[in-house]
Formats: C-alpha cells, sequence, structure tokens
C-alpha cells in the first residue's frame, strides 16, 4: 500500500510539474536607433560658384563650353577685338543675361546680369544689397572703389583661393578664384562675376 502510495504521488507531481507553463524570458527593452544627422539638400546645379555653374567650369576649353551650353546665341555678335585672344558671348543654352569670356581660347569668367536669376552659393544675386552681401561673408569679403561711379556704388570681391595678400592689390594668379558683385549706385548687386583673375576686368577683357 504504502509503495502503491509513492507511486502515484511521484506520478502527480511529474503531471503538475508538466502541466506548468514554461517560463518567459523577460522582454528585452527596444533598441534604440541611433540618432542620424539630417539629408543635406543637394545644391542647386545652377548654383553659382566661383568655379563655375552648372556643367560650365572655369578653365573649360571654347570646345568644351560650346558642348556643355552652346555656341554663340547671335553668332553675327563679335565680343572682342581679337575673338582668339578674348571674346565674349552669350551661349545658347544659358539664360538670358549669361555671358562667358574666354581668353586665349579657355573659359576664364561669367557673369550673371538682368534678368537672370542665378544666384551665389551664399543665395546673393542681381539686386540684392551690399549691405546685406558683406554682412553674410565678413571679412572675407573686400570692397574697392568702383571704376568709374561713386559711392554706393563698389566692387565687392570675395577670393576663396588665391587671395591677396593686400586689399586692393591685383590677382594674376590664374589658379586663383572669386566671385566679384558690382554694386551700382543705389547699393545693390547689378552684375555677378566669377572666375578667375578675370573678374578684375572692368571693360571687357582689359
Amino acid at each position: 500500500m504504502i509503495r502503491t502510495l509513492s507511486a502515484v504521488t511521484v506520478s502527480a507531481l511529474i503531471l503538475a510539474a508538466c502541466g506548468q507553463p514554461e517560463a518567459t524570458p523577460p522582454a528585452s527593452a527596444p533598441e534604440t536607433p541611433a540618432p542620424t544627422a539630417p539629408a543635406t539638400p543637394a545644391p542647386d546645379a545652377n548654383t553659382l560658384t566661383a568655379g563655375g555653374y552648372g556643367p560650365v567650369r572655369i578653365g573649360m576649353t571654347k570646345a568644351e563650353v560650346i558642348a556643355a551650353v552652346g555656341d554663340k546665341f547671335n553668332p553675327s555678335l563679335v565680343g572682342g577685338a581679337e575673338p582668339d585672344v578674348c571674346d565674349q558671348w552669350r551661349p545658347a543654352r544659358s539664360p538670358e543675361g549669361v555671358t562667358v569670356m574666354l581668353e586665349n581660347g579657355i573659359l576664364t569668367r561669367i557673369s550673371v546680369a538682368s534678368p537672370a536669376t542665378l544666384k551665389t552659393d551664399r543665395g546673393f544675386g542681381v539686386g540684392d544689397t551690399a549691405a546685406a552681401i558683406k554682412a553674410a561673408y565678413g571679412p572675407l569679403a573686400v570692397s574697392q572703389p568702383h571704376k568709374y561711379s561713386p559711392a554706393p556704388a563698389e566692387d565687392i570681391f570675395v577670393w576663396t583661393t588665391g587671395a591677396p595678400a593686400t586689399a586692393g592689390e591685383y590677382v594674376q594668379d590664374p589658379a586663383a578664384r572669386g566671385i566679384r558683385y558690382e554694386i551700382d549706385g543705389e547699393g545693390k548687386a547689378s552684375i555677378v562675376h566669377i572666375g578667375g583673375p578675370a573678374i578684375q576686368l572692368v571693360e571687357g577683357c582689359a
């Protein structure tokens, strides 16, 4: 009798143990994703920089410029007395108000005037004030008197490479790159020039 009870007791214990639900491991805390930096919007392809805009880059040959933005909008216009030495023209596939300057067959300057609405990489273009331009660039903006007009007309130069050691010193290094904001008598940018030392020229190619 005792042996029977022991067997029954053991069986009951086994059955009770089998009926218990399996222990559930504690839920782990969800992993917190690592913070990611906000996506940087791609720059506008038509943003003006000291090195060019869109497909047009300072230093291109005439053939490369034509392939990128087309030949002269008006082939009958002569941009210089010696086109092989220095020539200026509006490419057929560039906005109205955009002209290119080529010296000895190499693109050295791009100029933007009204009605073109292209902006520099700081967001400035034709019609923006000299005060706003100077405030944005700070000490990088170097002002020089305008060649022909009295103040508030002026020229504001911002050199990204090849900046002169002395303010107002003429830059000759062909590798230099900069932006010149030509400010009119109302204190606003009338033309924006981008490129190499040619941005300093005030009368066409001279």
